[in-house]
């Protein structure tokens, strides 16, 4: 073992290990079904056991997108830390809870991005390159920056449910 404790090394493991064992998925959802004993009968198909909340109560959160501009700033830090502190009691409480995650639609916020882009370094406008090689651009953004942010949600410790994350 190390003589310190090192975030950077530990974190995303154990991170990894809950999302795998499904953990922040709801109980009784297709993939996780949750029980009280370790007997054979009460295991999920990954052959992984949970613990059953022992109330009837669901808790659903939806968890606002960023917007695929490339870096989270503070105050996305401040909404997660609120809503996982919200998802993470419901757990406690025993409900069912689903934290949703979603990500940016591409819209306004992303359009600018590739606008300035298109400007500073092709010296270009988007009416210049078209509509058809603008969306392809939209879609190269989106799909380089969304993968930065999700990254960075999951290592701020954000215990959704990411097997059902959608890109609206």
């Amino acid at each position: 073992f190390e003589k310190n404790y090192s975030a950077s090394i530990l974190e995303p493991v154990v991170q990894r290990w809950w999302e795998k064992n499904g953990f922040y998925r709801p109980y009784g959802s297709t993939a996780v079904e949750r029980s009280k004993d370790n007997n054979d009968e009460n295991k999920n198909k990954t052959g992984s056991t949970f613990i059953k909340g022992n109330s009837t109560k669901s808790f659903t959160i939806p968890m606002p997108p960023p917007n695929v501009t490339g870096y989270l700033h503070i105050g996305h830090a401040v909404f997660l830390a609120l809503q996982d502190l919200l998802a993470r009691f419901h757990r406690m409480l025993g409900d069912s809870t689903l934290w949703y995650p979603g990500t940016d639609h591409a819209g306004i916020a992303t359009q600018l991005q590739i606008e300035r882009q298109l400007e500073s370094v092709h010296q270009t406008t988007r009416e210049a390159v078209g509509r058809e090689i603008f969306v392809q651009m939209a879609w190269k953004w989106k799909t380089e920056k969304n993968g930065r942010i999700q990254q960075q949600i999951r290592r701020l410790g954000a215990s959704a449910d990411w097997s059902r994350e959608r890109f609206t």
